[in-house]
């Protein structure tokens, strides 16, 4: 690797407010040093690039060291905050620093905050990962083990060893890939002017990959995904083993059954869009039905519930989530009504995902989001390009928006899945 040093040896920096830091990988092509000097600039400090060593080769990664100056110890300790989400880290590193939680869901002053890329710890000199990682949460150490894990307030614990400050934390935040494939067409953007039927074949395209190595696939869903006439391909996709989770509300499910049994969502007729008369109540007799019954899937086995998405959720063992709200009729026996104890059986199934899709949902999506590492590629399908945008300003940076009516996206996308397999028999 050729080396290049720069240096501004007529402008002396005050030692006491200036640190050093360092970035690794593929820092340039991934836009990482450009974010770098954009946030280093925008909270008006200065920097100094001290080393810099470039990858000759595409897999080479890159090296560089740089002095960050600031106004006073206060100023650069905000920066150095602000960039360490970005990967920098100290070029010299001592263990985390740890202080027990005087009491549950109590947290120690000074505590770091995670991100969702993957974080490493430093303890007794060795770097361990951080398990379950997930936005806005502590690190919790179990001294016995030498074990870090990612751990929500509501999950800390009187005494519960947690990490304090950013030193002996290291973050490694997702770098563009060396290869160009199929999902990478429109790496973290928002557009209402792409094509999207090329758009969901390379979706489709990337599933079936994902699937035959093993992979698991996730998708939220919103009631637009019925009221738009999409839930038979949905229900197609969930059929075929595309999907292996299912994350949405009480609504979704309450008009997908309200579909199977009247034909209608929240009164209107879906094959006309016309309203029935007294259909008004259809959704009220839906969830009924399946309250005598007690549960969806007991509807399903006694042929109260004959098709759909939960329909076919439960006749696939495919396991579904939903998570209720204020908003509610109901609800659903299956509906988790705590919030808490919904966002906990979410996680079960976050942790092994590969890929998940939202649909017409956006606080489901950024609750979702929000649990999710920034590893595990993202879809987000909205009609609202705001909706989409949200999701990646609330953290979500991994997202990337197709902008697009639920009705239109996924029977195409049941299409491009269906051909793509037909060609792979």
């Amino acid at each position: 690797m050729e080396e290049i040093i720069i240096r501004h040896p007529d402008r002396p920096i005050p030692m006491h407010l200036s640190r050093e830091f360092e970035l690794e990988g593929h820092i340039i092509d991934s836009g990482i040093m450009t974010q770098v000097f954009d946030k280093i600039m925008d909270m008006g400090g200065e920097f100094e690039i001290i080393q810099f060593d470039i990858g000759k080769r595409k897999k080479d990664p890159s090296f560089a060291r740089i002095r960050v100056t600031g106004r006073d110890d206060a100023h650069l300790e905000s920066i150095m905050s602000e960039l360490h989400p970005l990967g920098a880290r100290m070029p010299e590193v001592m263990d985390a620093r740890l202080e027990a939680a005087e009491g549950d869901r109590i947290v120690p002053k000074g505590f770091y905050s995670t991100t969702n890329h993957p974080t490493f710890v430093k303890i007794t000199g060795n770097w361990v990962p951080v398990e379950a990682i997930e936005m806005d949460c502590l690190i919790v150490v179990d001294p016995g083990t030498g074990r870090a894990h990612c751990t929500p307030m509501d999950k800390l614990r009187r005494q519960d060893y947690v990490v304090i400050g950013e030193t002996g934390v290291r973050v490694t935040p997702p770098e563009r890939p060396r290869k160009v494939g199929t999902f990478e067409f429109m790496h973290g953007t928002v557009s209402s002017e792409r094509p999207s039927e090329t758009i969901i074949e390379k979706i489709a395209v990337e599933m079936i990959s994902l699937k035959k190595k093993g992979g698991k696939i996730g998708i939220v869903g919103g009631p637009a995904i019925i009221h738009t006439g999409a839930a038979p391909a949905l229900a197609e996709i969930i059929r075929n083993g595309c999907i292996d989770v299912l994350f949405a509300g009480n609504a979704l499910a309450t008009h997908d059954i309200e579909y199977n049994l009247f034909g209608t969502s929240l009164g209107m007729k879906i094959d006309t869009g016309t309203l029935v008369t007294g259909g008004h109540k259809h959704h009220i007799y839906a969830l009924s039905e399946v309250i005598r019954a007690g549960s969806i899937k007991k509807a399903v086995e006694t042929g109260i519930i004959t098709g759909g998405i939960m329909y076919e959720c439960v006749k696939n063992n495919v396991p579904f989530v939903l998570a209720g709200s204020i908003r509610d009729d109901g609800p659903l026996p299956d509906v988790i009504t705590d919030t808490m104890a919904a966002q906990d059986e979410m996680r079960r199934y976050i942790r092994d995902l590969d890929m998940v899709i939202m649909i017409g949902t956006l606080l489901h999506s950024v609750a979702i989001g929000n649990c999710l590492p920034s590893y595990v590629k993202t879809i987000c399908v909205d009609i609202n390009p705001a909706s989409v945008t949200k999701l990646m300003d609330r953290g979500t940076m991994q997202a990337i928006g197709v902008v697009s009516d639920a009705g239109a996206f996924l029977p195409l996308l049941a299409k491009h899945l269906k051909l793509r397999s037909d060609r792979g028999r």
